[in-house]
């Protein structure tokens, strides 16, 4: 499987709710950055950090939180993926619409680098006040 099938496979499980296929090819020392002003914000390292302290939080706080991927890149060991994010906050019910980057880095099949670009404000927006 090419870098690119590998990402491909990553969204696909993520789609599903399949967190193991998520991070399936995820190495052991990977290293996971959420963008700056994310409410996530800072690097983690490793799949046990980056399942319980982001997916398991954004799954907590979100409905059907994903990327919509529009357009996947890939130049040798780096893979990029351009989206939105698209979700509902459970606390506020307001909906998510966020422009997103994803850069993935790859070594042997295995996934050792992930960057988030994103809209850091429209998911602020989201997540602001309670539910009426």
């Amino acid at each position: 499987m090419g870098n690119r099938e590998i990402i491909e496979a990553h969204y696909a499980a993520g789609a599903q709710g399949d967190l193991a296929g998520m991070m399936a090819d995820f190495d052991p020392r990977i290293r996971w950055v959420e963008a700056a002003g994310f409410p996530l914000a800072g690097a983690y390292v490793g799949p046990e950090e980056i399942g319980s302290r982001v997916f398991a939080v954004i799954a907590g706080e979100w409905d059907g939180f994903g990327m919509r991927v529009d357009e996947l890149h890939e130049d040798g060991d780096t893979v990029i993926a351009i989206g939105r994010y698209v979700a509902t906050h459970r606390r506020s019910g307001r909906a998510l619409d966020a422009r997103t980057v994803h850069i993935w880095r790859l070594t042997g099949g295995r996934i050792t680098g992930f960057e988030q670009l994103t809209d850091t404000r429209l998911v602020a927006e989201a997540a602001e006040g309670d539910a009426a």
